[in-house]
């Protein structure tokens, strides 16, 4: 796959999706659509975590379309069992979940009988990664707080970005917790901003252990 594949399939990250309450379910609804013809399924809690992973496959040099991979968007931790219950075990499964979730997916798997996982490394054994703290924590250390703000420079963001940290509320703040407070106070910002850090992750050679992981499993 060259720079100009790798570009395309990039953009093609925020096709389709929009900020609002209905964006959940309509990419819930178009990545299911898809797994009747699936040879893997990764299940994620959200549209930007689903960004996210489908931006590093390209930065990886994957096509999960091509390679029928699926990643659904669940809308949050609380329906993975749904999901299990409807897909069984008629699909090779893999996942990514936040720190909070752990315990919910294990018992999400449990529950549909595909494993009985008490630790972490269980889960990793069953093709499912736990981000710590989140996903959003993950990739600003990997591009570091710098690096961050540069993003955000680069995109018109620094100054929403200082304004926000000049808030009383967000004054003196550590800055890891002021940049994770930024990129999640906006839907549109969220997912365009899942996007440009794993570019900027995988610029660095930094991508996030768990997305690396779960990309591997399928």
């Amino acid at each position: 796959m060259d720079a100009a594949d790798r570009l395309e399939l990039g953009r093609r990250a925020l096709d389709g999706y929009v900020s609002g309450p209905a964006a959940p379910v309509r990419a819930t609804a178009l990545a299911m659509a898809k797994v009747g013809t699936a040879a893997a399924v990764v299940l994620v809690e959200g549209i930007s975590d689903q960004i996210a992973l489908e931006t590093a496959a390209v930065g990886r040099g994957r096509d999960l379309a091509a390679e029928r991979i699926v990643v659904v968007p669940i809308g949050g931790a609380h329906a993975i069992g749904r999901f299990l219950g409807l897909l069984g075990t008629r699909v090779r499964l893999a996942g990514l979940c936040d720190l909070n979730e752990e315990a919910i997916f294990r018992r999400g798997l449990t529950a549909a009988g595909i494993g009985s996982p008490r630790t972490r490394a269980d889960l990793e054994q069953l093709g499912f990664h736990v981000c710590v703290d989140d996903l959003e924590d993950e990739l600003i250390r990997a591009v570091g707080t710098a690096g961050v703000e540069a993003l955000f420079d680069s995109q018109g963001d620094l100054g929403s970005f200082r304004s926000m940290r000049a808030q009383p509320a967000w004054r003196g703040r550590e800055t890891e917790a002021q940049l994770r407070r930024f990129l999640g106070s906006g839907a549109r910002r969220k997912l365009r901003y899942a996007r440009l850090l794993v570019e900027a992750a995988i610029a660095r050679d930094a991508l996030p252990r768990p997305l690396e992981a779960v990309l591997a499993a399928v």
